[in-house]
C-alpha cells in the first residue's frame, strides 16, 4: 500500500509540475510577444498544443531508425520525471542531477539521429556541441560543495535557512547557472539546438503523440530548472509553495525579457560566451580550493 501511495503521489506531483511548467512556458511566450509589440498566444497555449498532439496521428519517416525513434521520445520524458523526483520530491544529490542532465544530452542526440532528417541530425549534433559550453554547471556544483560541505539539495536549503541565501555569497556561481537556465528557454539567444535555422532541431520529425511526450518533458524540465535554481541560491523561498511559485513566475519573466531583446547567437558565439563564463567560474573554484 505504501508503494502504491508513493506512486500516486509522484504521478500527482508530475501532473502538477507539467501544468505549472507548461503554463510558465506559455507565460514566457506571452511576455516575449508583448515586449515585441504583438498580442501573442494565450498563456495556456502550451498546454493546449500538448493536448492537441495527443490526438494527432503518429508519423514514422521512411528514414527513421525504429525502435530508437520511439524510445528516445519516451526517454526524454522519463529523464525529467526522474529529475523531478530527485530534485524536488526527494531533494537528493546534485551529482545525480548532473548525471541526468548528461543523459538528457544523449537523448537529444539520439532523438535527432533516429529521425534520419538532416535538420534532426544537425539539432542532435548541436546538442552535443553545446554540452561543451555547460561546464559552469560542474564548476558551480563544486563551489556549492566547498561552501556548504554537502551536495544534498535538502541540506543546501537548510544551510541557507541558517546562513542566508547563497546568491549573496556566490553571485558569480548564481550568474553562471542563471545563464544555463536562459539557454534552456524557448527563443533563447543560446538556443542553438532548436534554432529556427534548423526548423525545430532534433524534434523536427517527431509528430503526434511522440511530439506531445517531448513537450511534456520540456514542461517538466522548465519546472525543475527554475525550482532547482531557486533552491540552490534562494533556498528558503522553496519552503513555501506559494512563494516558490511566485519566484518561478518572476524568474520566467526575467528570462523572457532577455529572450525578447536578444538575437539568436550563432553556435560558435553561443558556445564561446558560455565557455568564457565557465572559465570565470572555474577560476573562482580554483581560488576557493587554494584558500
Amino acid at each position: 500500500m505504501e508503494t502504491i501511495s508513493y506512486m500516486i503521489n509522484s504521478l500527482a506531483y508530475t501532473l502538477y509540475a507539467f501544468l505549472i511548467g507548461g503554463t510558465l512556458l506559455g507565460f514566457h511566450r506571452k511576455v516575449i510577444a508583448r515586449i515585441q509589440g504583438r498580442p501573442g498566444p494565450p498563456i495556456i497555449q502550451y498546454l493546449i498544443q500538448t493536448t492537441k498532439f495527443y490526438f494527432k496521428e503518429i508519423t514514422f519517416p521512411s528514414t527513421a531508425g525504429n525502435p530508437l525513434y520511439v524510445f528516445v521520445a519516451l526517454m526524454d520524458m522519463m529523464v525529467w520525471m526522474s529529475a523531478l523526483s530527485i530534485a524536488v520530491i526527494f531533494q537528493s544529490s546534485l551529482l545525480i542531477m548532473i548525471g541526468l542532465y548528461i543523459l538528457q544530452k544523449i537523448v537529444e542526440h539520439g532523438c535527432g539521429l533516429s529521425s534520419g532528417s538532416p535538420y534532426g541530425k544537425m539539432g542532435g549534433v548541436r546538442s552535443v556541441f553545446s554540452a561543451a559550453a555547460e561546464v559552469p554547471l560542474f564548476a558551480a556544483v563544486g563551489i556549492i560543495y566547498i561552501v556548504t560541505n554537502t551536495l544534498m539539495i535538502g541540506d543546501i536549503i537548510n544551510y541557507q535557512v541558517i546562513n542566508g541565501p547563497l546568491i549573496f555569497q556566490l553571485p558569480l556561481c548564481a550568474f553562471a547557472l542563471f545563464v544555463l537556465v536562459v539557454s534552456k528557454a524557448p527563443f533563447s539567444p543560446f538556443g542553438i539546438v532548436k534554432g529556427k535555422d534548423i526548423v525545430s532541431g532534433y524534434m523536427t520529425e517527431h509528430y503526434g503523440l511522440l511530439h506531445g511526450i517531448i513537450m511534456i518533458g520540456d514542461a517538466l524540465a522548465w519546472f525543475v530548472l527554475l525550482w532547482l535554481f531557486i533552491a540552490l541560491f534562494l533556498g528558503p523561498l522553496v519552503l513555501n509553495p506559494a512563494v516558490a511559485l511566485l519566484s518561478m513566475v518572476v524568474l520566467t519573466f526575467i528570462v523572457s525579457f532577455i529572450c525578447a531583446l536578444s538575437p539568436l547567437l550563432t553556435p560558435h558565439h553561443s558556445v564561446m560566451i558560455q565557455i568564457s563564463i565557465a572559465s570565470l567560474t572555474l577560476i573562482d573554484l580554483a581560488y576557493r580550493l587554494i584558500h
